[in-house]
């Protein structure tokens, strides 16, 4: 089974329906029509050496779950998956009556605080990484080594590009040696304090480079300076460096324009759908409910425009997660789904769908 077959033999559909925010009833004019749904791969396939368990579009936004795969990541209570077992009928473009056998009211369990609002705090820590890296900015050119070396100069320290410059030194005609016992500290040399010509290598081998180099010093020579390299320093800023530049590339950067034109120095988007779970974890505690349509929309898309300050919907959220971690705590929903529910479910809709293609 792939993408294409199964939009060609769609009689191997169980559910087909529109997912996303149109679902959530927070499209806005822009928003594309995202699908998600479910299929029974075919008798043949099934005993097969080969088994699908998804397929989906070059896009990934038309996503489908083989009818195992679902009833796992269902089992598991998976907010995706309670999400589109729940979907309202109007946004349902293709019901199988075999669906009417999944109750889910039968799969809500405790699983949902970790799953919804769980989810949600990942999105939460997610927003803090991409606020960083919203107001932080690098030049493309990452810094060398040079800029985290630093001399002795009597009892304080100055950066060693500053004491090569008031030298008139280059540091390719420099080298280091260890000092014993000190934790990145060099001894420096420089070519005019050999009479005969040696091979000092320079203090790094180029740009790229992630550490500094030795060279082979002569013995009997004392060094003109003992240097100190911040490697601890240089390596966190190297990671932030390519970690920043790796998300403008990647970045949707029509999300981040809106975020630009809002003023927003986080992922809007993102905190929406944070208060969204959030919301929706809540509901399944108090109403035993998945509720995809949200009648809420008007607060979640203030959210979404940036009406907010950052640190006010991180409060916010605080406030909300606590709440909700009570409303567990007194609730009589069941620790886990019933396995054997689901295994008897899926051995029943195989049998009656297979049965008929008979």
């Amino acid at each position: 089974m792939t993408y294409d077959t199964l939009k060609q033999q769609r009689e191997y559909l169980l559910l087909e329906c529109i997912s996303g925010s149109r679902a959530y009833n927070l499209h806005v004019p822009t928003s594309d029509t995202d699908l998600k749904g479910i299929f029974i791969v075919p008798q043949a396939e099934l005993y097969g050496m080969s088994f699908t368990d998804q397929v989906a579009n070059d896009s990934n936004d038309e996503v489908y779950f083989e009818i195992k795969r679902f009833l796992e990541l269902l089992e598991k209570n998976n907010p995706n998956i309670l999400e589109l077992l729940n979907t309202q009928r109007k946004n349902c473009l293709f019901r199988h009556p075999l669906m009417d056998l999944i109750k889910p009211e039968d799969f809500l369990s405790r699983l949902c605080l970790d799953t919804f609002a769980g989810y949600a705090q990942t999105q939460i820590k997610r927003a803090r990484g991409l606020n960083k890296k919203i107001n932080q900015s690098f030049p493309e050119t990452r810094k060398d080594i040079l800029e985290f070396c630093y001399v002795v100069q009597g009892s304080q320290s100055i950066p060693l590009k500053q004491w090569l410059e008031a030298r008139q030194l280059q540091q390719e005609d420099c080298g280091i040696s260890r000092i014993d016992h000190f934790r990145d500290a060099y001894a420096l040399f420089h070519r005019y304090q050999f009479p005969r010509p040696v091979s000092l290598k320079g203090l790094f081998s180029g740009p790229q480079a992630n550490d500094v180099q030795l060279s082979a010093i002569p013995k009997g020579v004392e060094p003109v300076a003992v240097m100190h390299f911040n490697k601890d320093g240089y390596t966190v800023y190297c990671k932030e460096f390519a970690s920043y530049w790796d998300w403008v590339e990647h970045r949707n950067e029509a999300r981040y324009q809106h975020n630009q034109q809002l003023g927003a120095d986080y992922d809007s988007k993102h905190m929406m759908h944070t208060f969204r779970l959030l919301s929706m974890a809540e509901e399944i505690a108090r109403y035993r409910e998945v509720r995809v349509f949200r009648e809420d929309r008007d607060f979640l898309l203030s959210i979404r425009n940036g009406e907010f300050a950052y640190e006010t919907l991180l409060q916010m959220a605080a406030e909300k997660l606590t709440h909700i971690q009570e409303l567990y705590a007194q609730s009589d929903l069941p620790e886990r789904p019933d396995p054997s529910l689901t295994q008897r479910l899926l051995i029943k809709i195989r049998e009656e769908f297979y049965g008929k293609k008979k």
